[in-house]
This record gives C-alpha cells, structure tokens and sequence, in this order.
C-alpha cells in the first residue's frame, strides 16, 4: 500500500515528465482511459508555468517569438519544477537555462536579456520598504562618517552583463524597432543597476569604478572601507546619488575597531 508521499511524489513527477505514468496507477479507472485524463491535468500544469515564465520573460518571449519561446519553456518546465507554490518565485534558472539551450545558441545576447528580466522580476516583487532619507545622517558626528554602513533597499540589484541587454530589453518592450535594429551586439562587459521606483523600475548603466564601489556600499563595507584617495569626487557624486534615488533603507555605524 503506497503512502500519502509516495502518491504525491509519483503524481509530482508525472505532471512534469511526458510519458511517466507512475501516477497512473493511483487513478481510478472511469469512462475516460486514466492517462488521457491525466493529461488534462498534465497539460494545465504546464500552461501555468509557462505563462508564469512569459510574465516574467516578456522581452524574451517577444524577441523569439510565441512557438520558440513555448517550446523552450516546455523544456525547462520538464527539468526545472517549482520550488514553491508562489508563481513569482518560478523561472530563476531560466537565463542560465537559455545559455546552455542548444537551439539558442546563435541568440549570445538571449541569456543577458533574461538575466535582465529575472532582476526586474525581483525588484518588482521585493518588500515595499521606506527609502532612507538623506537628512537622516545629519545628525552624524565628524568622527562617525568613515563609520557608516549603509543597507541596501530590497529592490535594489546589481548585474554584469555582457551584451546590451539594457538598450535590447527597452527597444523591444518599447516596440521600436528602428531602436532595436540600431543597438550594435558587441559583447562589452558592463553592469547595470536596476531598482523599482514610484515611477517604475530604473535600469542604469554603472562604469567600472561606480560598480566596484557601488558593490561595496550594498555589501555592508564602511564608508572608510571604500573612500578611494583619488577620484574620491566621483565616489561622493555617486552616494549622493543613491541616497537621493532611495537606494539604501538604512544605516548604522560599525564601532571604531570596525574600519
């Protein structure tokens, strides 16, 4: 007599893998054949993820098309179930998914574009929590300004990329397909940050030194940790600008053994 788990496990594994049938045999058979039954469940199962990766994809699915992008997500769906029963947690794995996919290979850039879009997924869906305000550290003793830690705010990412995936995901969201068709496709290793704002989620372009700096800051490193001795204007510019775009919730000061 097989257990509750052993049920739910077989059943698991049929929805996702054509051609299981160990949950077969938990059916009752009835006017219709157990498999073909099973299969209206199978294929309900897979038509929910595949449109929760196309919620969270839209660039993606627009740039390969209904057919490919379907046909990929099938893929994915049979080696990649759900880790949880919430749908905005499903498709992590899909940009590196793509990477390795055989039939994309000749779309170098396809796997950047969704790296973006997961990113965005997760700022979108990250805690509504109040921004830091500037005049918060005003109050700040001389000696406490190297000691300064600042937490990132949740929707708040960073991300290398190797393609252009910022200007491609705008062109193609955007339907402009002059833009599109304009955006040179060399491979520049670059990062972007991306954060969701009352406005809408922001995607801008970091250089080398604002990246290196701005990884830091979210990282919990003191304000004396990161200063550099020269380009320290760019440095101050820089965190001026993320308090004002919101983009710490917070801060403390490490003790003095701390920096």
């Amino acid at each position: 007599m097989p257990t509750l788990r052993d049920i739910q496990r077989d059943v698991a594994r049929s929805l996702l893998m054509p051609g299981d049938g160990a949950a077969l045999a938990h059916i009752a058979d009835d006017v219709i054949d157990t498999a073909e039954r099973f299969d209206i469940y199978r294929n309900n199962v897979a038509i929910t993820l595949i449109g929760a990766l196309r919620l969270a994809y839209p660039a993606v699915d627009k740039l390969v098309g209904s057919d490919f992008f379907d046909g990929a997500a099938r893929a994915f769906v049979a080696r990649y179930p759900p880790r949880s029963a919430c749908l905005d947690d499903y498709g992590d794995e899909f940009p590196d998914f793509l990477a390795a996919f055989p039939a994309a290979a000749a779309l170098a850039y396809l796997a950047d574009v969704a790296r973006l879009e997961w990113t965005v997924n997760m700022a979108l869906h990250a805690p509504d929590t109040p921004a830091l305000r500037p005049d918060a550290l005003t109050d700040l003793a001389a000696g406490e300004h190297g000691r300064v830690r600042f937490v990132p705010h949740p929707s708040v990412r960073l991300l290398p990329v190797r393609h252009p995936a910022d200007a491609i995901w705008r062109a193609v969201l955007d339907g402009d397909a002059a833009a599109l068709g304009s955006i040179a496709m060399t491979i520049e290793p670059s990062w972007l940050i991306v954060q969701r704002q009352a406005s809408g989620i922001v995607v801008a372009r970091l250089d080398e030194d604002e990246a290196t700096w701005s990884n830091l800051l979210f990282s919990g490193a003191a304000l004396g940790e990161i200063m550099p001795d020269e380009e320290s204007a760019r440095f101050v510019a820089l965190l001026a600008d993320h308090l004002a775009g919101g983009r710490f919730a917070g801060f403390d000061v490490v003790s003095g053994d701390g920096v």
